[in-house]
């Protein structure tokens, strides 16, 4: 009954955010499907409308968040590093970075050490220097903010569209921490 009443209505609205044809048609099937799994977890009919568009619009965001994640082969650049290329640029990299951590003033180089590369949560983090959480939020935020400043001044990089360093060049010679 659901099916014979809300098909045409929900496909338009999908197809609206979606634009494609074949893309709406396989979300809707994927609506239906949630709804028929969960029908029994309704526990008021007058609001069955408002619960089924808004699975309808947690199903067209799952599908732009896949649609994000991934990419078609044809579309990645032909790229020739080979594995010797690139362990030398991540141990470059990774020297460098231990060095700015380094230089880092004593309360922020234990935030970024015990968070990023021991593994503490924030959370963690904060009991362990015995600070608030917010506190220690901050911290490592702030420690972030200055080992970001100090890779811009050093290098240049080139990110690819998910944001990974795919390219680096040292901007001087003269780099202090490289």
């Amino acid at each position: 009954m659901l099916w014979e009443e809300l098909n045409f209505k929900l496909k338009t609205f999908i197809l609206k955010k979606v634009g494609k044809k074949q893309d709406a048609e396989d979300i809707l099937q994927d609506v239906f499907l949630k709804i028929c799994s969960n029908i029994d977890q309704i526990k008021d009919n007058g609001r069955i409308y408002a619960w089924i568009y808004q699975i309808t619009r947690n199903t067209i965001a799952d599908y732009y968040r896949n649609k994000r994640d991934t990419i078609e082969i044809s579309e990645l650049p032909e790229m020739s590093v080979n594995d010797s290329d690139e362990n030398e640029i991540i141990n470059g990299l990774v020297l460098c970075l231990k060095n700015m951590i380094e230089s880092l003033p004593n309360k922020y180089k234990e935030a970024i050490m015990l968070t990023e590369l021991g593994g503490l949560t924030q959370k963690e983090l904060a009991r362990k220097l015995g600070m608030s959480i917010s506190g220690a939020k901050s911290r490592v935020q702030r420690g972030r903010a200055m080992l970001k400043k100090k890779f811009f001044e050093c290098c240049k990089f080139q990110f690819d569209i998910y944001g990974n360093i795919i390219e680096y060049h040292q901007k001087e010679n003269s780099c202090k921490y490289c």
